[in-house]
């Protein structure tokens, strides 16, 4: 069973969600304040973690923030509906994923078996380093370095990577990199790519004229450049 954590201070709800990820074959343990979610996340006992922002003291965005600067663990939010800022801020600071609440069980569920699966190392040996320029992608080891230095990505931002080093000199619609990167098709309004995508830019290294190795091709999508 697959060990998830969830953070939530609204513990009815937290109940109710464990209840139904239990029977769907989630080992569940719940945490009720951001403190003891960062310290349990921290452990290494769970291999994801479920994080509500809207939480009093130590908010959500906070927890994610104190995650981050240690561990690269899934994390997948849960943002109140409609609320674009929650979600743009949680992706910007390295979240994998947002489900807005009220969420249906069966989508969360869904939504977290399909970050695990893209968070699955794999071992290959056909799974050849991708080299483009200064940028190397080696699947095997789901690492991405630019210049010899590893990069820093989650593992959301992995798959971008690699799905662009892939593709690399052609562009890539966002629809094409939600459904493999995200695990679901693109939603009208949605932004997550281009969150995910400007992070990945501000951490990947330049070319030698200062532009970005991910260029946006207009109402095509995103193209990594064969230097």
């Amino acid at each position: 069973m697959t060990a998830v954590l969830l953070v939530d201070d609204d513990v009815e709800l937290a109940e109710m969600l464990a209840a139904y990820l239990a029977q769907d074959g989630f080992q569940v343990t719940t945490r009720h304040d951001g403190a003891s979610g960062v310290e349990a996340a921290l452990s290494g006992d769970f291999a994801i973690v479920v994080l509500d922002v809207m939480m009093p003291r130590l908010s959500g965005v906070e927890v994610l923030r104190r995650i981050r600067a240690v561990s690269t663990m899934p994390v997948l939010m849960l943002t109140a509906k409609g609320d674009d800022m929650d979600r743009i801020v949680g992706l910007e600071l390295g979240a994998d994923d947002y489900v807005p609440k009220p969420c249906q069980p069966r989508e969360l569920a869904a939504r977290l078996r399909a970050i695990l699966r893209r968070s699955a190392a794999t071992a290959e040996p056909s799974n050849a380093p991708i080299v483009v320029g200064d940028l190397c992608v080696r699947p095997e080891l789901r690492l991405v370095e630019w210049s010899g230095m590893a990069v820093d990505l989650t593992s959301t931002e992995f798959n971008l990577v690699e799905m662009l080093a892939r593709h690399a000199g052609r562009p890539v619609s966002k629809s094409d990199l939600s459904e493999q990167a995200l695990g679901r098709a693109l939603a009208r309004f949605d932004r997550s790519i281009d969150v995910h995508l400007s992070s990945i830019r501000h951490k990947l290294g330049t070319l030698p004229d200062g532009r970005s190795c991910i260029q946006t091709v207009y109402r095509q999508g995103y193209q990594l450049i064969r230097a």
